[in-house]
């Protein structure tokens, strides 16, 4: 009699295998479905229309953001949010200043200030200066001041530093908060809260659950192709054999 594990029966005239096999398949169903529902609780797609975050964020791509209340943000977050004084569509801009913040640009290195301390911004489209006009901005409490990553081709704070609230937009105008590239292919990633703003009061944001997410749907598809291959190998190993 055979002691190979797929001849092993669990007394009711399954084997060993067919027994792991399904089982696989339930955890992988889980595990996948699962991943998708715990997704779309937390994060919403968006569409970037404009290259106004280029190079971090092309235009046309599609960014996974998390549903966040505006009292989360931090300095660095790039965010979804939408004010009717910057238009009637949902923009995506990057937090260089919250309340109280006194930012300016720029230093004879080029760098943006916040509260007097140099900012080095990796991000940055291209290696010119962090703005090509200089300003000053203090954000009053409870808004946020917002840049893109291309200065050079961005509407954002710095085209409304006259308007009542100098440039900045109210935390409750925040969305969601981008975590991840979606789309294009060779864009996909995560996205890195940039260190520069760690040593600020407050200091920067924790990454959303994008990544343990994108294990459970992964994890769960590897288990349900695995389970679900195990009868026909199961069965071609049968007739050779034979």
């Amino acid at each position: 009699m055979s002691s190979s594990t797929e001849h092993r029966t669990d007394g009711r005239g399954r084997t060993t295998g067919s027994v792991l096999s399904g089982l696989a398949v339930a955890v992988g169903c889980v595990l996948f479905l699962g991943g998708f529902v715990w997704g779309a609780l937390i994060y919403r797609p968006y569409t970037v229309p404009t290259d106004s975050m280029s190079p971090t964020i092309a235009a046309g791509a599609r960014v996974l953001a998390e549903r966040v209340e505006g009292s989360e943000i931090r300095r660095g977050d790039v965010v979804v949010f939408k004010d009717s004084v910057w238009g009637d569509m949902p923009m995506v801009k990057r937090v260089v200043g919250v309340g109280g913040d006194k930012v300016t640009c720029c230093t004879k290195r080029g760098l943006l200030t916040v509260n007097g301390t140099p900012v080095e911004e990796p991000y940055l489209q291209g290696s010119g200066p962090a703005s090509p006009v200089g300003f000053k901005a203090k954000v009053p409490a409870g808004q946020l001041f917002l840049l893109g990553d291309h200065r050079n081709d961005s509407l954002d704070s710095r085209v409304h530093l006259t308007d009542s609230d100098h440039g900045s937009v109210p935390r409750s105008a925040v969305n969601a908060r981008v975590d991840a590239r979606a789309w294009p292919l060779g864009s996909v990633g995560v996205m890195q809260r940039p260190t520069s703003f760690s040593a600020l009061p407050g200091g920067i944001s924790q990454p959303g659950p994008v990544q343990p997410i994108t294990l459970a749907v992964v994890a769960g598809a590897v288990l349900i192709l695995a389970g679900a291959a195990y009868g026909p190998i199961a069965r071609r190993t049968a007739r050779k054999r034979g």
